[in-house]
């Protein structure tokens, strides 16, 4: 909190001084900020930013003095309840001890932007109760599930409450005997002691699908940087998935508590566990595995775990990384083939854009030139395996599938819309990793999101609009979340994340969207979305009186930058891969296609480029 630092000392775990501003350069070069030449040749860019991850400050609490007033005792309180303590147990000599034994300090964490105190600062001689209060304007907030949640700069005000002891070894001094569960930080505080991870599920299976498909959704989450990082992911796995994710994914280790998670040098991780039956039931143990594999090199970084082992009082079971593979996030994603860009000419030609050369047709019908009097089509999409593509009509009023064989044919057409106008026809068809495609009509008289198998297609139900209609849509590889651009009555945008939850039969198929939560609260305007990852959104779009930015977001609505990658207003549309090829964390960032009036330009390893492009292309994207 906002105070003299006589009380909290900080020190550098890091290193030396000289050393911190190399850790910092590594630090800087993990977030991939970037700017996007205005004009001119291309030039490389530097990454700006701060990892805080290495910079590793830690925070030594204090205990009380004697004849601390209440808000000084306060505001140790809460410097005491940041720092790197697994239980809290200097900020506890702050409470009375009935409030130390109720209270629950895991409960919430809530981020203020600069902290006020106010109340009985100074309380008249011979009082022996006092309040102070907290207040400030709230950033965001964690839940039990250790959930982040964005605010819109909400008032928050909590008043504590303080007794003068009467008996034992603090006879005379103030102390705190009411407060609420949780912990209050500032925002500096937060990011420094507080890390984002992810935890991972399972989706849950379609029982419409004519084959199973396992795959893991990442949670993300926020834990403690510095106390038993490991174990406290795998622990925050095996208590589950957050509230809002949980409709769309299951988990093998309920009932499982897990007591530690060490790893050795030869990059080992052993996971002890109670309660769990890891004889009788050899599949589930090895899905717990999956799991517990993914949470616990989220952590040790990508690369650096080869093999977890689960340990328990009934046996146990291991899984190696090469087994991971086959259910890991993103593994829907259409390896190879999902990080190859494509490109529709003016003449209405589909291009495949290999990195570094020229581009060429796509066999069959989507690789010629329009017919005469068709037009180009409005928008092509391509499948993430590279198989299939999704087409637009000249009017928006007709969807059409197809290979991308020698001798595909675009044939007849499997959707259509009544809208009066090109611009409020079908649009942002985007394939999952389960070869769903789903699309947007926006036709005013009948809005809808459908989602298309094979040649048929439904009507999926989109839950918590409150009036607002569809106007476009971009669904994760694993097909469980889905980004929705909304719109309102009065024009108003805005972008929210939505769940698919699965239903129906192999004949009649059934889908819904449910649990709309805003992404982007702070932007007026989303001009498009990609996803940058399985946990990443890519957003290019402007708040209210700023130039139109790139964006990269979580799917919980934090920053997955320390800012935004500077654009330009003559940027209309951007995309991204979600395939990651390397196992460096710079290489691995993801390739981001721009497309503006200036030309297209792609994003890769924190460099732009101009694609060299001839003639003209009119869009640009990878398989989505």
């Amino acid at each position: 909190m906002a105070r003299s630092t006589a009380r909290t000392r900080r020190r550098t775990g890091a290193g030396t001084a000289s050393r911190l501003g190399g850790l910092a350069a590594v630090g800087l070069l993990a977030t991939g900020c970037v700017t996007m030449p205005s004009g001119g040749p291309p030039e490389r860019v530097e990454p700006q930013g701060a990892a805080a991850d290495d910079l590793q400050v830690h925070v030594y609490p204090v205990a009380p003095h004697a004849g601390e007033l209440p808000q000084d005792l306060l505001a140790g309180f809460l410097d005491s309840s940041n720092a790197d303590q697994a239980n809290y147990e200097t900020a506890r000599q702050y409470l009375t001890a009935d409030a130390s034994r109720s209270w629950r300090p895991e409960a919430r964490v809530v981020v203020l932007d600069k902290p006020q105190y106010g109340g009985d600062a100074v309380p008249e001689q011979g009082d022996t109760t006092a309040e102070v209060s907290v207040s400030g304007s709230r950033v965001a907030e964690l839940d039990a599930k250790h959930t982040y949640q964005p605010a819109r700069g909400e008032a928050f005000q909590q008043t504590f409450g303080f007794v003068k002891e009467t008996e034992g070894p603090n006879k005379g001094e103030w102390r705190i005997n009411r407060l609420p569960d949780g912990l209050i930080l500032d925002r500096t505080n937060f990011d420094n002691g507080y890390k984002a991870v992810h935890r991972y599920f399972f989706a849950v299976a379609d029982p419409s699908a004519d084959r199973p498909v396992q795959v893991l959704v990442p949670d993300p989450i926020y834990l403690r940087r510095r106390i038993d990082p490991l174990t406290a992911a795998a622990q925050a796995t095996a208590a589950g998935p957050s509230d809002w994710l949980a409709p769309a994914v299951y988990s093998a280790l309920g009932g499982v508590q897990v007591r530690s998670v060490t790893v050795g040098d030869n990059r080992v991780a052993t996971v002890k566990v109670d309660g769990a039956d890891l004889t009788g039931r050899p599949q589930n143990c090895q899905q717990m595995a999956e799991q517990l594999f993914q949470a616990v090199a989220d952590q040790q970084g990508k690369g650096q775990l080869e093999r977890l082992e689960i340990t328990g009082a009934g046996g146990g079971c291991s899984v190696g990384s090469g087994q991971v593979t086959q259910v890991a996030p993103g593994a829907l994603a259409g390896g190879q083939a999902g990080s190859q860009a494509y490109y529709q000419l003016e003449t209405g030609q589909l291009m495949r854009y290999q990195d570094g050369g020229q581009g060429s047709p796509v066999p069959g019908v989507l690789g010629q030139p329009a017919a005469a009097g068709q037009g180009r089509h409005q928008s092509v999409a391509v499948s993430r395996d590279g198989g299939s593509a999704a087409v637009v009509g000249a009017g928006g009023k007709s969807l059409y599938l197809t290979g991308l064989g020698e001798a595909d044919k675009l044939g007849d057409s499997v959707v259509s819309s009544g809208a009066p106008r090109a611009d409020s026809g079908l649009a942002s068809p985007s394939w999952d990793g389960r070869r769903d495609l789903w699309v947007v009509d926006r036709d005013p008289a009948a809005p809808r999101v459908l989602m298309v198998r094979g040649r048929s297609y439904s009507t999926v139900q989109v839950e918590g609009l409150g009036g607002r209609t569809v106007q476009a849509l971009r669904i994760s590889s694993d097909g469980t979340r889905v980004a929705l651009v909304l719109k309102s009555a009065t024009g108003a945008q805005s972008l929210e994340l939505g769940l698919v939850v699965h239903g129906g039969t192999p004949g009649s198929p059934q889908a819904r969207i449910v649990g709309l939560r805003p992404i982007a609260p702070q932007l007026a305007e989303v001009a498009s979305v990609a996803w940058a990852d399985s946990d990443q959104l890519l957003v290019l779009g402007k708040e209210v009186d700023k130039l139109q930015q790139l964006h990269y977001l979580g799917t919980d609505g934090s920053a997955s930058t320390d800012s935004p990658q500077q654009g330009g207003e003559s940027m209309t549309s951007a995309s991204a891969t979600e395939v990651r090829n390397s196992a460096d964390p710079v290489q691995a960032l993801p390739a981001v296609l721009t497309v503006s009036d200036q030309g297209i330009y792609r994003l890769k390893d924190n460099q732009w480029s101009e694609v060299p492009v001839k003639p003209r292309a009119v869009s640009f994207s990878y398989p989505s």
